[in-house]
This record gives structure tokens, C-alpha cells and sequence, in this order.
């Protein structure tokens, strides 16, 4: 369909739009006309992702003086591909309606082991060993030795990119990971490195967060991005805790050991090229004198990730002279890892400040701060110079010399702690130092200063109003959407109370209870037995999930769920997940059903969508609150509360509720979907009702439920609004027990 928003065509690729869509477009084109920045929140299975591609690519094409950009940012690949094949629905709407005026260029880029087609390659397990693998047959280095030595191995694939020159381009068109792939198969081309180059040209750009916000990435990949862009960052209600993790560094005894061996084996190799080629080490030397900015002119096979500090924090200056000698910088490096050893070797927690830790250093291992901040820059240095490839080998070293240039750079937002073991297993000896962010506004504040429109959207943003705060913006538009429904597709209920009348709550001095953790089993046993298809359960941590099943197993509830449905459980090795998942979404196909336990802040709560019959029921057992002994969270709460005035409770308040949120919003993806969800926490009452939703139905007993479910299903089945049948007593059944309405 197409129509009118004020001075914009809006090419829309569906039949129909909902009212929230259009509203959503209309709040989005005020902050584009504003050229400012904007909060949009709408409900997943609204079709936000299509609502905001259609506006954006039909103000370009409606103001083609003022062509903009589009970097579309997503969490992960698999959110990558949908938004492609949106885009390329949308694509060929417009062409088909506008000719090949409309045409575009929209591309996907993500790591070497998501594009590379070379089969040698991809033997490597993991990314990192992808990278270094391909490193090491594209450096510029291997490629002129193997120019003398035939012998030496190259790549096929990016021997014939090069080789193509100015010729190695894509034709207009959207390409998903897929696509690129076929493509590169096709030509003969690297498509890792036909992507890097076609990013600059492409009208629309879909990649991760950390392509933007992580500076080390950030600083290969989109410093050259013009500021006439769109930044879009899609699901994006984490987005802090992305900006933090940017910037934080943990170092444990490993680190310090593989650090260790790391300069051993870069000692080797200065002595090696000492021996053959010092000229280079030389070279080296000299163009330190000048300042590292030589080394934005590498060859995109060359480039290495970039400084982690941000981009404004950098000194544009030559490298300190006690560091540009190599062998120098070596043995500054085992100082400083001589004095984080005796750091870690300690029995009690400490918390200092970026200031007095670097003051420190400086009186006991004498580097001082200028010198930490130039760590990064000048390994990166050593690296290219010693020509090394196999950089996975060098993690560790990189990990040191990230953790010196930030605590050498910032003074503020930051703090440094080390604890001798973990709280929850304090018999394990496992010291850690660890440089915590605390500031996201610090990783996200170079892009909003450098683009024009910074969008911030997703399903669960709600309390909006404290993403300005956290993030130090000022929006232009900060809304939030409701979801039209023509029927009532969705219900919600807090469990507040057992069978037994005991309250149920995942409370620190609660959760261990025998009666509650019966009380639960006791629910879901109750709930597999009326309730179709899959259900999907949410507990608050991994080793609670772990400790009750346990306990049901025990207890004999385990089996009486499995009599009615198969159990498959999420787990922290990512392959162990991906076939439980698999065979649950089997076991619902089949219609034998299936649970599957989950945890909030895990990958599946996050990720994985349980739409349709995969998810009929979405069980949150208890409030998931973040870790409130852990020292990075207090440290983070002291800094929110000195800094950006928000308060403990409600930062913890707002973080358990965008988690909750998330959950349970796995179930519902589309208006057509439908499904119950079931809050068991007697903390989910009263102040949280406002949050949660629109309407809750706080159950006392749960042997009811079997009633409700069946009372229910019947309504969606024939399409009749539930409210009519809550007009009498408690669901027209005559029950014994009481029950709250909140509408």
C-alpha cells in the first residue's frame, strides 16, 4: 500500500498497517525532520521492523537532495537475516511501484567466520581462530612471500578480489549473509572483505552493536561512515549493559600465565628479525618518533582491532620513549604483569579508583600513566612489524595492554576491583581484577555526537523515561506505543500464593523453602496436564534452575511432568542449547509437547522466539533482580546514584522489569498469536501490576487454573472477547476462591 505522511510517499509492502505503525512512522519522521535523536517503543509481533524501514527508505526516495544513510544495528545474526529479508520484501515493493529509481544497495556484514567460503578456513573452531587462519594467508606479508615462494598458502578467493581492483563491486540489491556467500562463490570473490569494501557505498547497513559501539571494532569498521546517517538500534532495551561490557576488561591468573608466554614468544621474534632484517625494527623505531597515525594506511587485510579507548580520548602524539624500542615495551610489560600478579594475590576485596590505581603502578612498578595509555597502540605496533598472523595465540597479551590503555585514559566512570573468589562459591581460590564501566553514556556518546539521528527502539523499553538518563541524551521523540488488539489474545496473572496458602517468591530467604519450591513444581505439574503444545518456564539464575530441578527430581515431580511432557533444558555450552532447542520445537511438532527450562539474562530469554504452538504458556518463576552482593553491580549503583541521581531500588526495579518483560514477550510475536503467562511471585503484586500489563488476574489457588486455561482457549478458539465471560462469579464457575481483577 502507499499513502501520505505529510510531505513523505510511505511505500508500505503489506495490504494492511495497524494504527500503531503508522503512529510509530510518525513519531520517527519528526525526529528525522528534527535531525535528532528518539525513543520508540512498541510491542513485539506489531511489525516495528518493517514500519521503521519502510519510513526511512521512503524519506529518501521523497527527499533524494537529503540522502541519508541507514546503519541498522541488531543483536545478533540470526536478527541480522530477518531484518535483511524484510528489507528485501520491502525493495522489491518499491522497485516494482518506482522502477529502478528505487533501487538500492542494503548489505549484512559480520565476522570472517559468518562470510568466509574458503573451506581451510572454516576448519577453525572458533572466531578468533577463523580470523587468524585468514590472516594468514591474506597479509600482505605471506602474499609477497608467496610471490617468491609458490609453496607458501594463499587465498584463491582473495587473491582474485584483489586482482579484480575497481571491479569488485555489487550490483544494487539486498543481500543477506547468504547472499554474499553465493556471490563470493559465484565470482570467485572473498565476501568478508567485498562486504568491508562495499559498507562505504551501500545505501543501507545492517551489522552488530559492536561494530559501533565497541571502539576496538568501531574504529576498523565505521570510522568512516558519513554523518548524513541513521543509526538504528533495534532491540535495543540492554543496550547499557552492551556499552559497559564494551569497556570493561577482566584479568584473571590465566591472563597473567598466557601473557606471560606471549612476550616470551614476541622476545623470540625480535631477536629472530634482530638477527635477519633489523632495518625494520629500525623503521619502526622512527615512525614511533612521529606518532602512530601511519597506521590508518594498512591494507584492510593487515588492520588489526583498533585502540579500545574511544576515539576524542586518544592523545594525537608520538609514542613515550621508554616504550619505543621493542625490547623496552617488553620489559615495561612484565613490570606491569609482575605488579598485577601481586595484585590478584590477595585475601580480601579491594575497590580503587582509574587514579589511584595508575599512582600505584607508577610507585611500585614505576609506568606511569602516559606510557599505560600508548600500551595498545604500540603492541599493535610490535605485531605488524614482527609480522605476525597467528594472533589468536596473542589474546591474552591483548587482553594486558587493553586493561593498561584504559586505566590510563579514564579517570572517571570507571573503577577497578579485585576479589579473591567468587561469593557464591567461596571455597574456590578464582582472583579476579576487574576494570568495570560504569557509565554507558561513555561507549555511546561518540555516536550521537557524530550522526545526525540516533534511533533507540524495541518491544520492552518501558520505564522510558530513565534510558535518557542512563545514556546522558536528550531526545527529540521519546514514545511509547500500545499494541490494538480486536480480541484478547493474551493472559496474564500473577501467582501470589500456593495451594497450600503459602506465599510463593524466589526472595534470597525465601527461595531455598521446601513449600515454595513444591509449590512450583506443584504449578507446572498442574499446567502440563491441561495446557497444549509447548510451554516455556523462566528461572532467575542458572543455579537456581539447577538446585530445584534438582530438588523435583527428588521429590518425584520431575516424572510426573515428564508423563505429560518431554523436559529439555537450556545450559551455558551454546551447542548443548541449540539441540535442546531443536528437539523441543520437534517434540511440539509432533504434538507430544514439551517444557523448556530457561533462565533470564540467558541466550534463549534474549534471542528465541517461541511463537505459535511453541509457546502456549510462559511460566516466570520468581522476580529475576540482578545479583545485588555482586561489588561491580554496588559499584555501578553508587556511581548511577552520585552521578545521574537514580536511585538503587529504582535502577534494580527497572533492570528485574526489562528482564521480565523480555521473557515473557518470547511467546507473543504476532497479533494473530496467543497465550497465557503466569508471574509466580508474590513480589509481582501490587506496585509492579502498573508495569507488567494492562490487566492481571492474581490467582490464590493454582488447582484452579485447569478451569481457567479451558475457559479461556474456549473464548480465543471462538474469537469472543474474554471480558464477557468475567461478568459473574469468578468465571461463571461458581469457585470457592477469591480473585482479583486489575483493569
Amino acid at each position: 500500500m502507499k499513502f501520505q505522511i505529510e510531505d513523505v510517499t510511505v511505500y508500505f509492502p503489506y495490504d494492511h498497517i495497524y494504527p500503531e505503525q503508522y503512529s510509530y512512522m510518525v513519531e520517527l519522521k519528526r525526529a528525522l525532520d528534527a535531525k535528532g535523536h528518539c525513543l520508540l517503543e512498541m510491542p513485539t509481533g506489531t511489525g516495528k521492523t518493517i514500519a521503521l524501514l519502510s519510513l526511512i527508505t521512503s524519506y529518501t526516495i521523497s527527499k533524494p537532495q537529503g540522502a541519508i544513510k541507514l546503519i541498522y544495528c541488531t543483536r545478533t545474526v540470526h536478527e541480522m537475516e530477518k531484518t535483511l529479508a524484510e528489507l528485501k520484501l520491502l525493495h522489491n515493493y518499491q522497485v516494482k511501484h518506482l522502477g529502478p529509481a528505487a533501487k538500492i544497495l542494503a548489505i549484512g556484514l559480520s565476522s570472517r567466520k559468518n562470510l568466509c567460503v574458503n573451506p581451510n578456513v572454516l576448519e577453525a573452531n572458533n572466531r578468533d581462530s577463523v580470523d587468524a587462519a585468514c590472516r594468514k594467508r591474506t597479509a600482505s606479508w605471506v602474499r609477497a612471500l608467496a610471490a617468491e615462494n609458490p609453496n607458501v598458502e594463499t587465498c584463491e578467493f582473495f587473491e582474485n578480489y584483489e586482482r579484480a581492483a575497481s571491479g569488485a563491486v555489487l550490483p544494487p540489491g539486498v543481500y543477506t549473509l547468504q547472499d554474499l556467500r553465493a556471490y563470493g562463490k559465484e565470482k570467485g570473490w572473498c565476501p568478508y572483505f567485498l562486504a568491508r569494501h562495499m559498507v562505504q557505498l551501500a545505501n543501507v547497513v545492517v551489522y552488530s552493536y559492536q561494530y559501533l559501539l565497541d571502539p576496538k571494532v568501531a574504529g576498523i569498521i565505521s570510522k568512516e561512515m558519513q554523518k548524513e546517517s541513521v543509526v538504528v538500534f533495534d532491540e535495543a532495551h540492554n543496550i547499557d549493559n552492551v556499552c559497559i561490557e564494551a569497556l570493561s576488561v577482566s584479568v584473571r591468573r590465566q591472563t597473567l600465565d598466557g601473557a606471560s608466554r606471549n612476550i616470551s614468544r614476541i622476545e623470540q621474534e625480535i631477536n629472530r628479525f634482530k638477527a635477519t632484517d633489523a632495518n625494520r625494527l629500525r623503521d619502526e623505531y622512527k615512525r614511533l618518533v612521529n606518532g602512530l597515525a601511519l597506521s590508518g594506511n594498512l591494507p584492510g587485510s593487515d588492520s588489526w582491532l583498533s585502540n579500545p579507548a574511544l576515539p576524542d580520548d586518544i592523545l594525537r602524539e608520538a609514542v613515550p620513549g621508554n616504550i619505543r624500542r621493542a625490547e623496552h615495551f617488553l620489559h615495561v610489560l612484565r613490570r606491569l604483569l609482575q605488579y598485577l600478579t601481586v595484585r590478584l594475590d590477595t585475601e580480601n576485596v579491594e575497590k580503587e579508583s582509574p587514579i589511584s590505581f595508575v599512582a600505584s603502578i607508577n610507585n611500585q612498578a614505576g609506568i606511569d600513566q602516559k606510557t599505560l595509555k600508548f600500551c595498545y597502540d604500540r603492541l599493535h605496533s610490535l605485531m605488524l612489524t614482527l609480522e605476525i598472523t597467528d594472533t589468536d595465540e596473542f589474546l591474552h597479551v591483548q587482553t594486558i595492554c587493553d586493561f593498561a590503555t584504559l586505566v590510563g585514559t579514564y579517570s572517571r566512570g570507571f573503577s577497578i576491583i579485585i576479589e579473591p573468589f567468587d561469593e557464591r562459591m567461596p571455597h574456590i581460590p578464582d582472583p579476579v581484577l576487574q576494570l568495570s564501566c560504569h557509565d554507558a553514556s561513555l561507549a555511546i556518546k561518540p555516536v550521537f555526537d557524530r550522526f545526525q539521528s540516533v534511533v533507540i527502539t524495541s518491544g520492552t523499553l518501558s520505564p522510558i523515561d530513565l534510558y535518557p538518563r542512563l545514556l546522558n541524551f536528550h531526545p527529540v521523540v521519546s514514545r511509547s506505543f500500545k499494541m490494538s488488539l480486536t480480541r484478547d489474545c493474551i493472559c496474564p496473572m500473577v501467582l501470589t500464593r500456593g495451594s497450600d496458602q503459602l506465599p510463593v517468591s524466589t526472595k534470597f530467604d525465601m527461595r531455598s523453602d521446601p513449600g515454595v519450591v513444591r509449590n512450583y513444581g506443584k504449578l507446572l505439574v498442574e499446567m502440563v496436564s491441561i495446557v497444549p503444545d509447548g510451554i516455556v518456564c523462566f528461572f532467575v539464575s542458572y543455579s537456581y534452575m539447577d538446585g530445584i530441578i534438582n530438588t523435583w527430581n527428588e521429590s518425584g515431580l520431575l516424572k510426573e511432568i515428564m508423563q505429560h511432557k518431554l523436559v529439555f533444558i537450556e545450559t551455558q555450552d551454546v551447542v548443548e542449547t541449540t539441540l535442546a532447542l531443536d528437539n523441543y520445537r520437534r517434540a511440539c511438532d509432533c504434538g507430544r509437547g514439551a517444557v523448556f527450562f530457561s533462565v533470564a539474562r540467558g541466550k534463549v530469554a534474549e534471542g528465541i522466539d517461541f511463537d505459535r504452538h511453541y509457546g502456549r504458556l510462559v511460566i516466570m518463576f520468581g522476580v529475576p533482580f540482578q545479583y545485588t552482593l555482586s561489588k561491580i553491580l554496588l559499584a555501578r549503583l553508587e556511581y548511577l546514584r552520585d552521578t545521574f541521581q537514580i536511585k538503587e531500588g529504582d535502577f534494580l526495579t527497572f533492570d528485574a522489569l526489562r528482564q521480565a518483560a523480555q521473557c515473557v514477550g518470547r511467546v507473543i510475536r504476532s497479533k494473530a498469536d496467543y497465550g497465557m503467562m503466569i508471574f509466580a511471585d508474590k513480589s509481582f503484586f501490587g506496585r509492579w501490576l502498573n508495569h507488567m500489563t494492562r490487566l492481571v488476574l492474581a490467582v490464590r489457588k493454582p488447582c484452579y487454573h485447569k478451569k481457567i486455561w479451558k475457559r479461556w482457549m474456549t473464548a480465543v478458539s471462538r474469537r469472543c472477547c474474554i471480558k464477557d465471560l468475567r461478568m459473574g462469579t469468578p468465571f461463571m464457575l461458581g469457585l470457592k476462591t477469591s480473585f482479583q481483577f486489575n483493569f
